[in-house]
């Protein structure tokens, strides 16, 4: 089961590190994401990253303001906001896709297998 911990309320601008680790099995061999569903809309792609760390994809709305990144060694996923903005306000997902080759990242979440119960992440104006 994936865990997702790190959200929090936070003032616009400001930072957060969100991590996914898993009980009971590595993800070092895993392509990871990041989803997250706003109040009342669909949820959507954060950011994602392969199993191998060496590519990544950000949605645009994050891009150069949220970084995600496997720690070492591979167990545990990252995701590093800054300049943090009302509209990032959103329970936040990790996901991890069992499948997915070397350095494929992997951006729809039917893809996915495993899923963590989400992180609430607050930015007030």
């Amino acid at each position: 089961q994936l865990q997702a911990s790190g959200g929090g309320l936070v003032q616009a601008g400001g930072s957060l590190r969100l991590s996914c680790a898993a009980s009971g099995r590595t993800l070092s061999t895993y392509a990871m994401g990041w989803f997250r569903q706003a109040p009342g809309k669909e949820r959507e792609i954060v950011a994602a990253i392969s199993w191998s760390g060496g590519s990544t994809y950000y949605a645009d709305s994050v891009k150069g303001r949220f970084t995600i990144s496997r720690g070492i060694p591979k167990d545990t996923v990252y995701l590093q906001m800054n300049s943090l903005k009302p509209e990032d306000t959103a329970v936040y997902y990790c996901a991890a896709d069992k499948e997915a080759a070397f350095i494929v990242v992997v951006t729809t979440s039917h893809e996915y297998d495993y899923w963590g119960r989400g992180t609430l992440v607050t930015v007030s104006s």
